[in-house]
């Protein structure tokens, strides 16, 4: 069985495999569906969870989703991965992010009772967007102020209830106020580097390396576009202004299946090769999806199709 590749995460310390396993998705299907496709990574050799809180957003995301990992990891399994968090969504009543000091720890500790461990590798600060948030938001509580979020992650990261701590985020503004403190020791940034764009690539690959901070490749897939799932394109309309970028994604599907070529092996491989110290996080859903991430990760692709590819895209490895 083909082996993924060992990876450095920035300066953390951490050596995951190159293929993590993200949580965007877990709630579409059952708690049996989810600890069986987190079993199946595991025996494939996944070792980076990424994990995201249940009480965020209940109308869209019902449910303790938390305590689905807390379950698939029990009897000895947590010791085998590198298990990731984030921060400021478990907030009570009527807003889903709160940054403050206080709110953060009580999402720490949340999350820690729910995945049944005393520590987690990484934490994210999750929910900050963009630069203006600060000013434009009405009552939103800025994390990288002093005495809020990143503050209290490291107050946790000296009592040893968490390893490491990070961002998740888009903007590259963000990113780079976030990197810039000098605290930030991974960031995932998501739909800004696949086959149909690479703006972080730009923005941030140099400044990441820079402070040492490691990098995780999130929805490769490009939220489906990639995923050669014909149903995603059915919905085309809906994508509004992206709909050059879903029309991108059609042609590339079109020149995958002339030539029959998994267009899956393709985008993920594409992200697997960026110059970067971290990893690529797709996220599968139950077994049948885990095992497809795993061979897009270690199919064989022909140098000639990248050739090809690049010839007709303009992008390849």
């Amino acid at each position: 069985m083909p082996q993924l590749e060992t990876r450095k995460m920035g300066n953390t310390g951490m050596t995951p495999k190159s293929l993590g396993l993200g949580g965007a998705w877990w709630h579409q299907v059952s708690d049996r569906e989810n600890i069986a496709g987190i079993h199946r990574a595991l025996e494939l050799g996944v070792d980076y969870l990424d994990t995201y809180p249940g009480e965020y957003a209940p109308e869209t995301f019902p449910g303790q989703i938390e305590a689905r990992w807390g379950k698939a990891l029990a009897g000895g399994r947590r010791e085998q991965v590198y298990l990731q968090a984030k921060v400021s969504s478990h907030a009570p009543g009527e807003r889903h992010t709160d940054h403050s000091g206080p709110q953060t720890r009580y999402s720490v500790e949340t999350s820690l009772k729910l995945l049944q461990t005393n520590y987690l590798d990484s934490v994210l600060i999750h929910g900050y967007d963009e630069i203006s948030d600060v000013e434009t938001q009405e009552d939103f509580v800025d994390p990288l102020a002093p005495g809020n979020a990143l503050d209290e992650l490291l107050k946790m990261k000296e009592e040893g209830s968490i390893r490491h701590i990070g961002i998740g985020a888009r903007s590259p503004e963000v990113q780079r106020r976030a990197i810039e403190t000098g605290q930030i020791e991974i960031l995932l940034t998501y739909l800004d580097y696949s086959l149909l764009g690479q703006s972080v690539a730009a923005t941030t690959f140099d400044l990441a390396r820079e402070y040492g901070v490691g990098l995780i490749l999130a929805s490769p897939l490009a939220m489906g576009l990639l995923a050669g799932v014909p149903e995603v394109f059915e919905t085309a309309a809906s994508y509004g202004d992206n709909l050059p970028t879903v029309e991108k994604a059609r042609k590339m599907w079109d020149w995958c299946l002339e030539r029959e070529v998994n267009i899956r092996h393709l985008a993920i491989q594409f992200c697997l090769a960026a110059p970067i110290d971290g990893i690529v996080m797709p996220g599968p859903c139950n077994v049948q999806q885990v095992e497809e991430a795993y061979e897009a990760a270690t199919d064989d692709i022909p140098a000639d199709i990248w050739s090809d590819f690049r010839a007709e895209f303009g992008i390849g490895v």
